[in-house]
């Protein structure tokens, strides 16, 4: 009996991140000890992480911040399309028509209830002309309901920025949702009682991210791990050297083990060297350990970071033991104080530290991409679906932000920048047919 693989519906990608500012994932609140302020470690091994969790809030908000940018231009050229629409309907007069295009550049194209309001406050449409508001409210509601019946693509969609269903992004998909109570097609027009929108519910961010609606949930499409330290930056008697331990790279899949390729030497640290072996000391932080060197397959071809490369003779391996020890005995504490408006000097009782890990932290963790478009229900449910490349596309263009915006607490007082790299994980069957 012969059994046929199935068809790949998940797509698996190994990330590699450098840090080049200390990075403060916080717990929250205060606590009695070294710092006032702690970092979010791993409840079992204790050492420091970025969580998941904050690394997928953070990116679904730099996709959007992508894909606004991008679409802005397109945005503009489609005022043209919608003030013809509102004289085809009878919502404006030709008078009105001619003074709503010669302010396009004053009319928000953020959304929906952002290009109303901008048409209201052009044509002066204040609570009394009550008729008139309506007439236009609903042309544009019945002009965006339109579009997204529409089943063919526009001629510039070539690119995951371009799809018709993005004309209702709006940068709210990016947080919170604010009308979550609203049924998924109210959802583009939807506000609050103080005005605020939500999740649009049909763009790339909503259906790759994730969003909830009255009527309608979906998970999302993309998943993140957490990011643990694969190398730690420590200093020592021989300039910065970065600590991992053998188990980690075997995670982090970088251990080769016996397999083919160019054995490099690393320094093993170690609590004990037998007689007769070489012997010579190094410290790491209050550490003092004898180590020996050691040719071992290691695979360090997708640590290189723009103007950075990590060699081997620069990493030392310790035991799993030492790790979490060495890990947090060298964590950045910084001392920081309020200060006081009036007199522009510190404010007594108000001094505090916060912990953080140090700049030059390699860490390792995975995306995972969900293709759920091999389901005639859930096409039938929520339409058009974006594809594995154009989610990873929109990962990778977006990925710069966290070079200048960062990750985490206190970024604009110098923490939370990152370079992040990430590669497909391939199968047995995959690296046989590229060998």
């Amino acid at each position: 009996m012969s059994c046929e693989s199935p068809k790949k519906v998940v797509q698996e990608f190994k990330l590699f991140s450098l840090a080049t500012d200390p990075v403060y994932i916080g717990t929250g609140g205060f606590t009695i000890g070294r710092v006032d302020n702690t970092i979010v470690r791993d409840p079992i091994t204790k050492l420091p992480k970025i969580p998941g969790s904050s690394l997928a809030g953070t990116w679904r908000y730099y996709v959007t911040l992508e894909l606004l940018t991008a679409i802005k231009k397109l945005r503009k050229e489609h005022l043209n399309e919608i003030i013809d629409f509102l004289k085809s309907e009878g919502a404006i007069s030709d008078e009105e028509k001619n003074s709503l295009e010669n302010n396009k550049e004053n009319i928000s194209t953020g959304s929906f209830n952002h290009i109303k309001n901008s048409i209201y406050e052009i044509l002066k449409l204040d609570s009394d002309n009550a008729e008139k508001r309506k007439n236009i409210h609903e042309s544009l509601k019945r002009y965006f309901d339109e579009r997204l019946a529409i089943e063919s693509l526009p001629d510039n969609s070539h690119s995951w920025k371009y799809s018709k269903y993005n004309n209702f992004s709006q940068i709210t998909c990016a947080g919170q949702d604010n009308v979550p109570q609203e049924d998924i097609k109210n959802s583009p027009f939807a506000t609050n009682k103080d005005g605020n929108t939500g999740h649009c519910g049909h763009c790339i961010v909503c259906k790759g991210f994730g969003f909830s609606k009255k009527d309608l949930s979906w998970q999302g499409m993309v998943y993140f791990s957490d990011l643990q330290i694969l190398f730690f930056p420590v200093f020592t008697r021989l300039g910065t050297k970065w600590v991992t331990t053998k188990e980690i790279l075997k995670d982090a899949g970088l251990d080769n083990g016996e397999n083919p390729g160019v054995a490099q030497q690393f320094f093993v640290a170690t609590e004990k060297i037998e007689d007769g072996e070489q012997k010579d000391y190094i410290n790491l932080g209050w550490i003092y350990l004898p180590y020996k060197k050691e040719e071992i397959f290691i695979d360090l071809s997708k640590l290189k970071f723009d103007k950075f490369e990590l060699k081997s003779e620069d990493i030392i391996i310790v035991s799993e033991d030492l790790f979490s020890q060495i890990v947090n005995s060298n964590l950045e504490v910084r001392t920081s104080v309020s200060i006081n408006p009036i007199t522009g000097a510190a404010k007594e009782g108000a001094l505090f530290t916060s912990e953080a890990i140090p700049r030059g932290t390699i860490f390792y963790g995975s995306i995972r991409i969900f293709n759920k478009a091999f389901s005639e229900e859930i096409k039938s449910k929520f339409g058009k679906l974006p594809t594995l490349e154009d989610l990873k596309c929109a990962l990778d263009d977006s990925k710069h932000y966290f070079e200048t915006l960062g990750i985490g607490g206190m970024t604009t007082r110098g923490f939370g920048r990152l370079k992040i790299n990430f590669d497909e994980v391939k199968t047995n069957e995959q690296n046989e047919a590229q060998n």
